[in-house]
């Protein structure tokens, strides 16, 4: 049975999967970037856990984190539009399925980067706080 952090992580990648732009998992930037754009999800770090007693439970806020890729020349355009629907995949259910106690997306830092022999790209990491509670920091 997989843990609550691996079903929260699972739930948004499907989420992004809805998106027109292809949606990866933890893959390394592949050699072409789809016309619609490129997210891959990165796991991210969970950081440290507030821990409330009695109950035990541990409150985290798991930074996650989404590579957001997209070439052309009409890249700025594309970019734009491909964050905007990545908000809106996110807002539209703030709580992935009740998985979450909320999710919400920080504002992107975009760069250029140049590609020898063709278009360059428009990257940016979009990070997503996931506010999570459990039983088991392992579990």
């Amino acid at each position: 049975m997989p843990t609550p952090r691996e079903t929260i992580l699972t739930a948004l990648h499907a989420r992004l999967s809805a998106l027109p732009a292809t949606a990866l998992r933890g893959d390394v930037l592949p050699e072409r970037v789809p016309a619609t754009g490129l997210l891959i999800l990165r796991d991210g770090e969970p950081g440290e856990p507030e821990v409330t007693l009695s109950p035990l439970r541990y409150h985290y806020q798991h930074r996650a984190e989404i590579e957001a890729v997209v070439q052309g020349a009409t890249r700025d355009v594309a970019f734009d539009t491909l964050c905007a629907s990545v908000g809106a995949a996110i807002a539209a259910d703030r709580t992935l399925g009740g998985l979450c106690d909320w999710v919400e997306a920080e504002a992107p830092r975009p760069v250029d980067l140049a590609v020898e022999g063709a278009a360059s790209l428009k990257a940016a990491v979009i990070p997503v706080i996931l506010h999570y509670s459990t039983a088991d920091p392992l579990g």
